[in-house]
């Protein structure tokens, strides 16, 4: 089946939410990794940095839009003071919710009710991420969030890491089918992934060929089932690619990038707010 058909059928089959005629869809910018744990680096160019550069130029397009109620959790100050103060004075309980969630799905694996899914590797997060990640789940379902897109930029090991390496292309993850969160989320990815392949290459990475990739253990789009609403995370590009050689490069594919993946977002929330006669039409 081809990309466009499935994204036919995937937005036939999708679950239908409407908010409140004239209620903003709150939308939550997650600019991955941290400055206590970067990410990828090229050059002495930091993923983290570059994750935030390109997450705040999406926040003002979703801010200019009344449509949208936007929320970022950090910027060039680090985390914002919201985001922090949960983070610390609810760690016991995001602990908590891990380990409780980490069970419960465990046993639907024990038990036959989910498979386990491998597809694409992912290096292990610190514990401090792996906290903060999964307390941004808890806070996104506790606070209504509509979408959640996470901002990353792609690396790959290579032995020599001054040299560029031999993949580049853009890829949208989106929870896998045993994730709570899927059908929802399904479609919002195919509508940023749409939205991004007018003028970017699909990673030519296999695994990743598709454009759009599913995946089960990444805690952004709700592993162990631990988060309800629609997630996404979007790897832009692998961050020694030329089109991100030099700051007026990056400056100008940020923008780009940024613009996109608002019209992709606008674009599906768009489709959401149709009656539901034409759904489908």
């Amino acid at each position: 089946m081809s990309l466009s058909n499935l994204f036919i059928l995937l937005l036939l089959l999708m679950p239908v939410f409407f908010a409140d005629a004239g209620t903003p869809a709150k939308v939550l910018i997650v600019p991955g990794h941290d400055d206590g744990s970067w990410g990828t680096e090229f050059l002495g160019v930091k993923e983290a940095d570059m994750n935030v550069k390109l997450a705040l130029m999406l926040y003002d397009r979703l801010k200019q839009d009344k449509n949208f109620e936007v929320f970022i959790t950090r910027d060039w100050n680090g985390y914002k003071k919201e985001f922090a103060d949960y983070f610390q004075n609810n760690e016991e309980v995001i602990l908590q919710f891990i380990k409780n969630s980490k069970e419960k799905f465990d046993d639907k694996i024990r038990n036959g009710e989910v498979e386990e899914f491998e597809n694409v590797y992912h290096n292990d997060a610190s514990d401090g991420m792996v906290l903060k990640l999964y307390g941004i789940n808890k806070w996104a379902d506790e606070n209504n969030i509509g979408a959640v897109i996470h901002i990353h930029f792609n690396d790959y090991p290579r032995t020599k890491t001054h040299q560029r390496g031999k993949y580049k292309g853009f890829a949208v993850y989106i929870p896998e089918e045993s994730l709570k969160n899927s059908k929802a989320s399904s479609p919002l990815g195919f509508f940023v992934f749409n939205s991004l392949f007018k003028n970017y290459y699909i990673s030519d990475y296999k695994k990743e060929s598709g454009g759009v990739v599913p995946d089960q253990s990444l805690i952004a789009l709700g592993a162990n089932n631990t988060l309800n609403t629609r997630s996404v995370l979007i790897e832009y590009g692998y961050i020694y690619e030329r089109i991100f050689s030099t700051y007026y490069k990056r400056e100008e594919q940020m923008k780009r990038m940024a613009k996109q993946t608002y019209e992709g977002i606008k674009k599906y929330f768009d489709y959401l707010a149709q009656k539901p006669h034409k759904i489908g039409a």
